[in-house]
C-alpha cells in the first residue's frame, strides 16, 4: 500500500481527548462516535476499521489479541492494532506519537504493538 504514516480508529473505551491530541499533531484519526459505531460488537469494529484502512486503538486487549488470532488463523489482514493500558490522555498520546513516527502503515500492517 505504500503509506508513510497510519491512519488511527479509536474504539469506544479510549478517551475522545486522545484523538484531540494527536490530530493537533497533524495525524489522521477518526473516533468511534465519529464513525457511528458507538456501541458495536468488537468483531464490527476491527471489521470497520480494516475497510477503512485504519489501525485500531483500544484498551481491550483479550478481545483483540483473540480477534487478530482468528484474522490470521482464516487469512484475512489488518491494518494493526494498538492495545494500550488505560493512561491519563497526554501520557497515552506521548506513547502513541512515539509508534506513529516510528512505526511505517506497511509495517503495522497485521501487527499488535502494546503502548
Amino acid at each position: 500500500m505504500d503509506r508513510l504514516f497510519f491512519e488511527l480508529y479509536l474504539d469506544e473505551d479510549v478517551d475522545v481527548l486522545v484523538a484531540e491530541l494527536i490530530r493537533s499533531r497533524g495525524f489522521d484519526v477518526q473516533t468511534t462516535q465519529e464513525a457511528g459505531q458507538i456501541g458495536q460488537h468488537d468483531v464490527s469494529q476491527l471489521d470497520y476499521a480494516v475497510r477503512q484502512y485504519r489501525t485500531l486503538l483500544t484498551h481491550n486487549r483479550a478481545d483483540f489479541e483473540t480477534l487478530n488470532n482468528q484474522y490470521m488463523a482464516s487469512g484475512q489482514s489488518h491494518s494493526g492494532i494498538i492495545i494500550a493500558v488505560r493512561r491519563p490522555p497526554y501520557e497515552l498520546t506521548q506513547r502513541l506519537l512515539r509508534v506513529l513516527n516510528t512505526i511505517t502503515a506497511d509495517e503495522m500492517a497485521n501487527q499488535i504493538v502494546y503502548v
